[in-house]
Protein backbone atom coordinates (compact mmCIF):
# COMPACT_ATOMS: atom_id res chain seq x y z
CA UNK A 1 0.00 0.00 0.00
CA UNK A 2 1.50 3.56 -0.69
CA UNK A 3 2.20 5.50 1.80
CA UNK A 4 -0.46 8.13 0.30
CA UNK A 5 -3.57 7.38 -0.66
CA UNK A 6 -4.20 7.39 -4.64
CA UNK A 7 -6.40 10.21 -5.34
CA UNK A 8 -10.01 8.61 -6.06
CA UNK A 9 -11.78 9.65 -9.36
CA UNK A 10 -14.68 11.19 -7.73
CA UNK A 11 -11.73 13.81 -5.89
CA UNK A 12 -9.58 13.90 -9.33
CA UNK A 13 -11.42 16.79 -10.98
CA UNK A 14 -12.14 16.77 -14.74
CA UNK A 15 -9.06 16.40 -16.50
CA UNK A 16 -7.94 13.77 -13.69
CA UNK A 17 -11.44 11.52 -14.43
CA UNK A 18 -10.33 12.16 -18.41
CA UNK A 19 -6.65 11.05 -18.14
CA UNK A 20 -7.74 8.15 -15.73
CA UNK A 21 -10.28 6.53 -18.14
CA UNK A 22 -7.79 7.05 -20.80
CA UNK A 23 -5.21 5.17 -18.45
CA UNK A 24 -7.80 2.60 -17.77
CA UNK A 25 -8.61 1.70 -21.60
CA UNK A 26 -4.77 1.46 -22.44
CA UNK A 27 -3.77 -0.63 -19.52
CA UNK A 28 -6.48 -2.24 -17.90
CA UNK A 29 -6.39 0.03 -14.82
CA UNK A 30 -5.32 3.56 -13.47
CA UNK A 31 -1.51 2.99 -12.60
CA UNK A 32 -1.44 4.16 -9.20
CA UNK A 33 1.69 6.80 -9.65
CA UNK A 34 -0.66 8.96 -11.52
CA UNK A 35 -3.15 8.73 -9.12
CA UNK A 36 -0.80 9.23 -6.10
CA UNK A 37 0.65 12.34 -8.17
CA UNK A 38 -2.77 13.81 -8.74
CA UNK A 39 -2.46 15.09 -5.48
CA UNK A 40 -0.04 18.17 -6.86
CA UNK A 41 -2.05 19.15 -10.01
CA UNK A 42 0.89 20.40 -11.52
CA UNK A 43 3.34 17.55 -10.36
CA UNK A 44 0.74 15.28 -12.18
CA UNK A 45 0.45 17.35 -15.43
CA UNK A 46 4.34 17.74 -15.79
CA UNK A 47 4.29 13.76 -15.18
CA UNK A 48 1.89 12.88 -17.50
CA UNK A 49 3.41 15.03 -20.41
CA UNK A 50 6.82 13.78 -19.97
CA UNK A 51 5.69 10.48 -20.04
CA UNK A 52 4.03 10.84 -23.08
CA UNK A 53 7.29 12.69 -24.72
CA UNK A 54 9.46 10.42 -23.64
CA UNK A 55 7.46 7.62 -25.50
CA UNK A 56 6.90 9.56 -28.06
CA UNK A 57 10.95 10.39 -28.54
CA UNK A 58 12.51 7.10 -28.32
CA UNK A 59 13.04 4.94 -31.34
CA UNK A 60 16.73 5.09 -32.03
CA UNK A 61 17.26 1.73 -29.94
CA UNK A 62 16.05 -1.19 -30.42
CA UNK A 63 12.64 -1.87 -27.80
CA UNK A 64 14.43 -4.78 -26.44
CA UNK A 65 17.71 -3.04 -25.37
CA UNK A 66 16.09 -0.04 -24.11
CA UNK A 67 13.50 -1.90 -22.57
CA UNK A 68 15.91 -4.46 -20.88
CA UNK A 69 17.90 -1.21 -19.35
CA UNK A 70 15.13 0.34 -17.94
CA UNK A 71 13.53 -2.98 -16.42
CA UNK A 72 16.87 -4.04 -15.14
CA UNK A 73 17.41 -0.16 -13.44
CA UNK A 74 13.84 -0.92 -12.31
CA UNK A 75 14.73 -4.26 -10.66
CA UNK A 76 17.81 -2.41 -8.82
CA UNK A 77 16.25 0.51 -7.35
CA UNK A 78 13.77 -1.94 -6.12
CA UNK A 79 10.71 -0.21 -7.53
CA UNK A 80 8.03 -3.51 -7.84
CA UNK A 81 5.62 -1.41 -9.33
CA UNK A 82 8.15 -0.51 -12.56
CA UNK A 83 8.94 -4.41 -12.43
CA UNK A 84 5.09 -5.00 -12.94
CA UNK A 85 4.22 -2.45 -15.18
CA UNK A 86 7.51 -2.55 -17.32
CA UNK A 87 7.04 -6.38 -17.64
CA UNK A 88 3.17 -5.99 -18.78
CA UNK A 89 4.45 -3.30 -21.34
CA UNK A 90 7.19 -5.78 -22.72
CA UNK A 91 4.75 -8.00 -23.30
CA UNK A 92 2.41 -6.14 -25.10
CA UNK A 93 5.43 -4.88 -26.76
CA UNK A 94 6.03 -8.41 -28.11
CA UNK A 95 9.07 -9.00 -26.27
CA UNK A 96 10.36 -11.95 -24.40
CA UNK A 97 9.39 -11.47 -20.71
CA UNK A 98 10.49 -14.55 -19.38
CA UNK A 99 14.08 -14.10 -19.91
CA UNK A 100 13.69 -11.47 -17.31
CA UNK A 101 13.89 -13.63 -14.72
CA UNK A 102 17.17 -14.46 -15.68
CA UNK A 103 18.54 -10.44 -15.57
CA UNK A 104 21.06 -11.37 -13.03
CA UNK A 105 22.97 -13.84 -14.76
CA UNK A 106 22.72 -11.66 -18.58
CA UNK A 107 26.79 -11.06 -18.75
CA UNK A 108 26.89 -14.91 -19.24
CA UNK A 109 23.07 -16.38 -19.78
CA UNK A 110 22.97 -16.93 -23.78
CA UNK A 111 19.72 -15.48 -23.56
CA UNK A 112 21.22 -11.58 -23.73
CA UNK A 113 22.96 -10.76 -26.43
CA UNK A 114 26.02 -8.80 -26.38
CA UNK A 115 24.66 -5.22 -27.07
CA UNK A 116 21.53 -6.11 -24.26
CA UNK A 117 24.62 -7.14 -21.90
CA UNK A 118 26.08 -3.40 -22.83
CA UNK A 119 23.25 -1.98 -22.17
CA UNK A 120 21.89 -3.75 -18.80
CA UNK A 121 25.80 -3.09 -17.76
CA UNK A 122 25.56 0.62 -18.29
CA UNK A 123 22.07 0.69 -16.67
CA UNK A 124 24.19 -0.76 -13.18
CA UNK A 125 26.66 1.40 -13.71
CA UNK A 126 24.21 4.43 -14.02
CA UNK A 127 22.09 3.46 -11.25
CA UNK A 128 25.11 2.57 -8.56
CA UNK A 129 25.47 4.48 -5.91
CA UNK A 130 27.84 6.38 -6.48
CA UNK A 131 27.63 5.67 -10.23
CA UNK A 132 30.58 3.82 -12.23
CA UNK A 133 30.34 4.72 -15.51
CA UNK A 134 33.44 4.62 -17.35
CA UNK A 135 34.79 6.40 -20.34
CA UNK A 136 35.31 3.20 -21.94
CA UNK A 137 31.98 1.76 -21.33
CA UNK A 138 30.82 5.05 -23.32
CA UNK A 139 33.14 4.63 -25.69
CA UNK A 140 31.89 1.05 -26.44
CA UNK A 141 28.16 2.14 -26.44
CA UNK A 142 28.59 4.64 -28.47
CA UNK A 143 30.30 2.71 -31.28
CA UNK A 144 27.52 -0.08 -30.59
CA UNK A 145 24.66 2.35 -30.40
CA UNK A 146 25.68 5.54 -32.10
CA UNK A 147 25.37 8.97 -30.80
CA UNK A 148 21.64 9.18 -30.65
CA UNK A 149 21.23 6.00 -29.48
CA UNK A 150 24.03 6.23 -26.38
CA UNK A 151 21.54 9.75 -25.44
CA UNK A 152 18.55 7.63 -25.32
CA UNK A 153 20.29 5.15 -23.67
CA UNK A 154 21.38 7.45 -21.22
CA UNK A 155 18.29 9.53 -21.05
CA UNK A 156 16.04 6.06 -20.46
CA UNK A 157 17.86 4.85 -17.61
CA UNK A 158 17.70 8.18 -15.85
CA UNK A 159 14.19 8.82 -16.38
CA UNK A 160 13.64 4.81 -14.85
CA UNK A 161 15.68 5.51 -11.97
CA UNK A 162 13.50 8.67 -11.48
CA UNK A 163 10.41 6.86 -11.27
CA UNK A 164 11.48 4.41 -9.97
CA UNK A 165 13.35 5.96 -7.09
CA UNK A 166 9.66 8.35 -6.52
CA UNK A 167 7.39 5.50 -6.88
CA UNK A 168 9.38 3.41 -3.84
CA UNK A 169 10.12 6.64 -1.86
CA UNK A 170 6.17 6.59 -2.00
CA UNK A 171 5.91 3.13 -1.11
CA UNK A 172 3.91 2.32 -4.30
CA UNK A 173 4.09 -1.37 -5.37
CA UNK A 174 3.14 -4.30 -7.85
CA UNK A 175 -0.18 -3.14 -8.96
CA UNK A 176 -0.87 -6.58 -10.95
CA UNK A 177 -0.47 -5.26 -14.22
CA UNK A 178 2.09 -8.68 -15.37
CA UNK A 179 4.30 -11.04 -14.05
CA UNK A 180 5.51 -9.35 -11.06
CA UNK A 181 5.24 -11.65 -8.70
CA UNK A 182 7.04 -13.94 -11.09
CA UNK A 183 9.82 -11.98 -11.49
CA UNK A 184 12.45 -11.59 -8.77
CA UNK A 185 13.70 -8.07 -8.18
CA UNK A 186 17.61 -7.99 -7.73
CA UNK A 187 18.78 -8.97 -4.34
CA UNK A 188 21.50 -6.44 -4.13
CA UNK A 189 19.23 -3.70 -4.62
CA UNK A 190 18.20 -4.36 -0.69
CA UNK A 191 14.30 -5.64 -1.44
CA UNK A 192 12.51 -8.71 -1.37
CA UNK A 193 10.84 -10.50 -3.90
CA UNK A 194 7.44 -8.83 -4.98
CA UNK A 195 4.03 -10.80 -4.02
Amino acid sequence: MARIPAVEPADAGVGGRLVYRIARRRFGSVPEPFAVARHHRGMFWAGLVSELAWERAVGVLPARVRELAVYRTATVVGCSWCVDFGTMLQRLDGLDVERLRHIDDYATDPLYRDDERLAIAYADAMTAQPMTVTDAQVAALEAEFGRAGLVELTQMIAVENLRARANHALGITDQGFDAACRVRLTPAAGSASPG
